[in-house]
């Protein structure tokens, strides 16, 4: 296998795994943010329960989603990524304000995406390898 494919795949796996994992497991202390600040008026109008109780559950939807990009289904994680950041940056949009966040996560998003097509790849060119050659995962 060409080892620039493997390189970034694997520098994204950790990026995208590691990044998700952490957000969400920082949903519970705020230390990088005070996540509830984040949720938008439109949003907490329509929750039965409290935004620190939101934050906790998307906390452990992204703790989720890294284990699965860090885990062995990498390019479903890579779509759950994509799809998740895609959901926040919409939910900021209807926030009035943090529109630099919300462009930073659609972007991010796409990187998640192409981070998927990247591991359909890669998953392809190991099935595709000789039987004598070596696979690494």
């Amino acid at each position: 296998m060409d080892q620039r494919l493997n390189s970034t795949y694997w520098l994204l796996r950790i990026a995208f795994g590691a990044t998700a994992f952490l957000a969400g497991l920082d949903k519970f202390f705020n230390l990088l943010a005070r996540w509830e600040d984040y949720v938008s008026p439109l949003v907490r109008s329509i929750l039965p329960f409290s935004a620190t109780t939101f934050m906790h559950i998307a906390g452990v939807i992204e703790i989720a989603a890294g284990i699965i990009v860090l885990f062995n289904l990498t390019r479903y994680g890579a779509y759950v990524v994509m799809a998740w950041l895609t959901c926040i940056a919409l939910a900021l949009l209807t926030n009035g304000r943090y529109f630099d966040v919300a462009v930073r996560d659609l972007v991010m998003a796409a990187g998640a995406y192409s981070f998927g097509r990247l591991a359909e790849i890669r998953e392809e060119a190991i099935v595709r390898q000789p039987v004598g050659a070596l696979r690494t995962a």
